[in-house]
């Protein structure tokens, strides 16, 4: 019996966000597929026994106790990390990237986020992280590189960031199965990706995908010592100064950041260090920056602000690509005032939880302006904002063209 949409997605209702959780999940999940699959599975104790006691008690130490994978970085094959954006169409207007986060859960509601994608057919998809539940070999495979799997590869390229599911494993399947399937095509050349980190760029724009994934999970009680932070690796701070050049005072383009994690954040915990860290590498070339991320599960953009030590960001969560999308406001009156707009429209009701539109981003930058359109599943355009570099200062105007009065949130 194939699996119901609602049945698929109250699995992920109520998910926590523990390493055991995610892996439990996993591996009820291979049960439930090798019952239905395998005719020959005739003692379902023992197969349940083997697959989610056995199992579960494996791969879960494995991940809290086995070596995480080695950090990729660059230069490596002779790729700088650095590509330049190029469109896959004569006859459009400038350069479309579509950004989706906390997507790969291959519910119904992913599957119709990337069929929505395709009919857009943008230069460029990009996955801002989080493989459900725990990045393992399976999951890359449903959601990203089987033939089945719903993922829309841009022509131009597709690119990945890692978020803390993918570590939740070690980071294995991340590095060994999902970025060599990622590309970013220079001229007819495909280039596949080499780490989680990477720079689009071209004359007016450049858009950095940061990983905040690799230091999000840490051993077993070093983490209660020593909470993680997601802050760049050195390998990356230095390809950050090195290769992007990311102070260089002559370099007044626009600068869109991405991450799983976020820089701001009225739900859960935001991660400052990053942020800091990009501050620092600026030096004296500081202005203000455009910044996405996912890992809370809604649709959030945040009035324009300096997170602590960081830099002054006009910050996005895009978190909606594929789970279930949380609706409730923060209990706290400072964390409202961080919002400027929220998505809380109620799509459905699901044991009693009140769920959201899913969605995705869709950027178009042509020469000084970058055009952002979120959309949902339905393909309703639930707001539209704009950007132009000023290529003199490096500084942003801003403008919101279009927004739906269910995102407004009262003063």
């Amino acid at each position: 019996m194939l699996e119901t949409s609602e049945e698929r997605t109250r699995k992920y209702l109520d998910l926590g966000h523990t390493e055991a959780e995610n892996h439990a999940k996993t591996q009820q999940e291979l049960y439930e597929k090798r019952v239905k699959e395998n005719s020959n599975v005739t003692n379902v104790i023992s197969e349940f026994f083997k697959t989610n006691l056995l199992g579960f008690t494996w791969h879960y130490l494995k991940s809290r106790l086995g070596p995480r994978h080695a950090y990729q970085s660059y230069p490596r094959n002779g790729d700088s990390g650095i590509y330049p954006m190029q469109s896959s169409m004569s006859s459009r207007v400038g350069i479309d990237i579509s950004l989706l986060s906390d997507w790969a859960s291959d519910t119904f509601e992913s599957d119709s986020v990337a069929h929505l994608v395709a009919r857009h057919a943008p230069d460029y998809t990009i996955h801002l992280g989080d493989v459900y539940f725990v990045g393992a070999p399976k999951e890359i495979e449903a959601n990203f590189t089987a033939p089945y799997a719903s993922w829309y590869y841009g022509a131009s390229g597709s690119l990945v960031l890692a978020g803390n599911h993918e570590m939740y494993s070690n980071g294995n399947a991340f590095f060994q199965h999902l970025l060599p399937a990622m590309y970013a095509k220079v001229g007819e050349v495909k280039k596949t990706q080499q780490a989680g980190f990477f720079c689009l760029e071209n004359e007016h724009w450049r858009i950095i995908g940061l990983d905040t994934g690799y230091t999000s999970v840490e051993r077993p009680f070093l983490e209660v010592l020593s909470p993680p932070d997601c802050h760049l690796r050195k390998e990356q701070v230095d390809w950050l100064k090195d290769v992007v050049r990311l102070g260089d005072p002559d370099d007044k383009r626009g600068l869109v950041f991405l991450s799983h994690h976020p820089y701001i954040s009225s739900f859960r915990e935001d991660y400052t260090k990053p942020g800091e860290q990009i501050k620092e590498l600026m030096g004296a070339n500081q202005r203000e920056i455009i910044w996405f991320w996912g890992h809370d599960h809604r649709l959030v953009a945040y009035k324009p602000a300096a997170n602590k030590n960081g830099p002054f960001t006009y910050g996005r969560c895009l978190g909606h690509g594929g789970l279930p999308v949380e609706v409730k406001m923060p209990e706290s009156q400072p964390d409202k005032d961080k919002i400027l707009f929220y998505d809380r429209r109620v799509r459905t009701v699901i044991r009693r939880h009140r769920l959201g539109y899913n969605g995705f981003v869709n950027l178009n930058i042509h020469n000084e302006r970058l055009t952002a359109t979120y959309r949902d599943l339905h393909d309703t355009v639930v707001l539209e904002e704009a950007w132009v570099v000023d290529k003199q200062s490096g500084q942003l105007g801003w403008e919101v063209n279009h927004v739906i009065p269910e995102l407004a949130i009262e003063p």
